[in-house]
């Protein structure tokens, strides 16, 4: 999942402005007068333009749909979504201008720039707010591609990154995973060391728990720490060369 491209999402809602707007109609040459106004374009093209804007405004209000649904308006015709559209409009256009107004300017995480086998697999989940589950899930499937990598499917999770990153030699059933050529440096040791504790870490203190349910829901910041830190752990092992017996 890439970045919002902003001057596309800013052209759909205006399309979806434009095609809801009430003008008056164009009665020239008809004899008739007529008192009022009508939608501009059909009920079709405003129905695809907002399907089109309520996943722009997912992304820019993610809490729109339960504002919406908590403010006891009735949802009749497009004047309501009408209203968030153009708060999406502005969120978008002066995004830049309130992060620096209203916080300290630090830098953000693209969550859809993670390791796709983290990202892809933890998004389905993490858009229904499911942020446990889906930091799970990733857990799963670095566990699955680290297996697949290897060729082991007789060993799982903390075992399973203990024995590819072991700086043992490798044997006929138990290859080897390096993240850099062995040197005979301290740096070779220390960095294979290093990514089995962090995968140890990561199913001991995040995976294992998540699949508690009576820990209940953890929170979408937390959420989101835990899968850049499986997303690490996903590069080194996408990134090392397998080293096997001859």
């Amino acid at each position: 999942m890439s970045k919002l491209d902003k001057d596309w999402a800013i052209e759909q809602i205006d399309r979806f402005l434009h095609v809801t707007e009430q003008v008056a109609p164009d009665m020239r040459g008809s004899g008739i007068v007529y008192f009022g106004t009508v939608q501009r374009g059909s009920e079709t093209e405003a129905a695809e333009a907002a399907h089109v804007v309520e996943q722009i405004l997912d992304r820019v209000l993610p809490s729109w749909r339960d504002d919406r649904r908590s403010s006891g308006k009735k949802h009749e015709g497009w004047e309501d979504l009408r209203e968030w559209a153009s708060r999406g409009k502005v969120t978008i256009e002066r995004d830049a201008e309130l992060r620096e107004r209203l916080g300290d300017g630090a830098p953000e995480m693209d969550a859809g720039k993670l390791h796709p086998w983290v990202w892809e697999s933890a998004a389905p989940l993490w858009r229904t707010k499911h942020f446990r589950q889906a930091v799970s899930q990733a857990a799963i499937q670095v566990n699955a591609e680290t297996q697949a990598k290897i060729g082991r499917r007789d060993i799982s999770e903390t075992d399973l990154f203990n024995q590819a990153f072991s700086l043992d030699p490798p044997k006929s059933s138990a290859p080897r995973l390096r993240v850099m050529v062995d040197d005979g440096s301290k740096t070779y040791q220390s960095l294979h060391r290093g990514v089995r504790s962090l995968a140890e870490g990561l199913y001991a203190a995040v995976r294992n728990p998540a699949m508690h349910a009576a820990l209940g829901e953890v929170d979408e910041q937390q959420a989101l720490e835990q899968l850049a830190a499986f997303s690490l752990l996903a590069r080194w092992v996408d990134s090392a060369k397998v080293e096997s017996v001859p």
